[in-house]
């Protein structure tokens, strides 16, 4: 394993960062601006959604009836659960690619504190190729287990430090806007709506389940161990390869990170949910083909009235959207019996009026 020292690594990747990215005047909603966002219960405040789509009918309809308990699709506390992707559902996954493959790239070869293996370059030469050729494809768990690689040995607070970091970089394409501020104000406040209607919210990701906890700390009502999401191997400083049954953690000793081990995907995601929640959602939130198998376990066979919604990417102007994969989407919203969530005509706005498209 390569250790790393948390100040020397913070500076180093804020200065690789500043010399990537350049200096930007930000002027969209701030992340302290995001965590006040809060809509009551009876939704009677919702600032960001057209009040005349058919999914924020869908959605406010909905919470009212299982919530009432006169009604015959009341839904018990305990049993509200609503899950949501994140990339693409609440962060934006188009500055130009997911929050992690960027910061994986960044670290691989450009950080200046990090001396990457001729295996992690060649790694993130081919996540980069994808980001930048639109079609090329790279197999989520080689991606995964490359991005892994090149953090493996960062202590927890290190890390933590690295996406926080990461999350002050500029998001490419869109104007006056930051990584870590990239969150979709109408998502927001539905989260905000149900925390309200005491569902507890999970989110539900295929980005590594430490960066995404770093990402919607102090954002969003959803608590760290409501976070599901990939995962890698967590070993102690000094244990040296020996088998966890055979080492006890020391006085002096860190938590370090470690390889690979599962990516949160189609039915991995299901699996997931199973084994951390264990009960079935009534909600499920998603972006994309990857989320299917969460969004249709949330609505078959459930023994409550269940919804699931597909958010599509079809605004051209206020975000980086692609029309073919809003198309492939919807077909899937109608094969499946998901409910449709247009970017473009839904939203009152995404990041605020101060960002646009840049190209």
């Amino acid at each position: 394993m390569r250790f790393g020292k948390a100040c020397s690594t913070l500076v180093a990747v804020m200065i690789g960062i500043g010399s990537m990215v350049g200096v930007q005047n930000t002027e969209a909603v701030s992340r302290t601006e995001l965590a006040k966002i809060s809509v009551n219960a009876n939704g009677s405040n919702f600032k960001y959604w057209n009040k005349e789509a058919a999914a924020y009918k869908q959605l406010t309809g909905y919470v009212k009836d299982v919530t009432n308990p006169k009604s015959k699709n009341f839904i018990p506390v305990e049993d509200r659960i609503a899950v949501f992707d994140l990339d693409g559902t609440i962060l934006c996954e188009t500055t130009p690619s997911y929050f992690e493959w960027m910061m994986h790239i960044h670290r691989a070869l450009n950080d200046p504190s990090y001396t990457p293996t001729e295996k992690d370059r060649a790694d993130a030469e081919q996540v980069k190729n994808a980001v930048e050729h639109i079609g090329v494809p790279v197999p989520n768990s080689g991606q995964a287990q490359a991005q892994a690689a090149v953090f493996a040995g960062m202590t927890l607070p290190e890390y933590d430090a690295y996406v926080r970091a990461f999350m002050e970089t500029p998001a490419e394409g869109l104007s006056n806007l930051k990584r870590g501020e990239s969150f979709y104000m109408p998502i927001v406040e539905v989260v905000s709506y149900l925390n309200a209607n005491k569902f507890k919210v999970f989110v539900v990701s295929g980005s590594d389940r430490q960066a995404v906890r770093v990402l919607v700390s102090d954002i969003m009502p959803v608590d760290s161990d409501n976070i599901i999401g990939t995962d890698v191997e967590y070993f102690a400083s000094h244990q040296a390869g020996a088998d966890g049954l055979a080492y006890t953690y020391k006085p002096g000793d860190e938590v370090v990170r470690g390889e690979f081990i599962l990516k949160d995907l189609q039915m991995n995601k299901v699996s997931n949910i199973v084994r951390e929640i264990g009960k079935q959602p009534v909600l499920a939130f998603g972006n994309s083909t990857s989320d299917s198998s969460m969004l249709n376990y949330t609505i078959n066979d459930n023994k409550y009235k269940a919804l699931a919604f597909g958010l599509l990417c079809d605004d051209l102007v206020r975000e980086r959207g692609n029309l073919k994969s809003a198309e492939k989407m919807r077909a899937a919203c109608e094969k499946y019996g998901w409910t449709t969530i247009s970017m473009r005509d839904d939203f009152k706005t995404i990041y605020g009026d101060n960002v646009r498209r840049t190209d």
